[in-house]
C-alpha cells in the first residue's frame, strides 16, 4: 500500500507560499507558508501535520490493542505536542496526552500498559527517531 501527498511552493522562504494536497483530498491545496509554520497565520505546516498523524495513529493503536484483548474501547482522546527547537530547526520530541473513558474489565494499570505498548508500536512512532513521552488519564 502506498499513500501520497503533494506539496507546491512558490517564492522565497519568508514571502513565498505553498499548497499541500493528499491522495484522499482531505487536504486539497491547503495553504502553508513561513507564517503558518514559524509565526501565526492561516493554514497548516509540516510539524502540525506530523503531530496530527502521530495522535491519530497512536489513538487507533490503543483502540486496536484493546479490541484484540477482547475489550470494547469507548472514548479515546489524544493530543500530540510536538517540540520544535527553533534555534536548530529540529524536532526534539513529541509528547502524547491520552485520555480514556473507563472500560469494563480494564483497570488503570492495564490501560496504561496498553497505551505504552501502542506508543512504542504505532506505525508513526516507529517511523520517528525523536523521544516520545506519554501521559495517561483514565477515568
Amino acid at each position: 500500500m502506498k499513500r501520497t501527498a503533494k506539496a507546491h511552493w512558490n517564492g522565497t522562504l519568508k514571502d513565498g507560499q505553498g499548497e499541500l494536497s493528499t491522495q484522499s483530498t482531505t487536504l486539497n491545496n491547503t495553504q502553508y507558508s513561513f507564517k503558518t509554520r514559524f509565526e501565526s497565520g492561516v493554514g497548516t505546516n509540516p510539524e502540525e501535520l506530523l503531530a496530527a498523524a502521530h495522535a491519530g495513529c497512536f489513538t487507533m493503536a490503543v483502540g486496536a490493542v484493546l479490541t484484540q484483548a477482547g475489550f470494547t474501547p469507548g472514548d479515546l482522546n489524544t493530543e500530540a505536542i510536538l517540540d520544535l527547537d527553533m534555534a536548530n530547526l529540529t524536532i526534539t520530541g513529541i509528547h502524547l496526552e491520552l485520555t480514556g473513558a473507563a472500560i469494563d474489565g480494564v483497570d488503570e494499570a492495564k490501560f496504561k500498559e496498553i497505551a505504552e505498548g501502542a506508543k512504542a508500536n504505532c506505525i508513526i512512532s516507529k517511523a520517528l527517531s525523536v523521544p516520545i513521552t506519554l501521559n495517561v488519564t483514565y477515568a
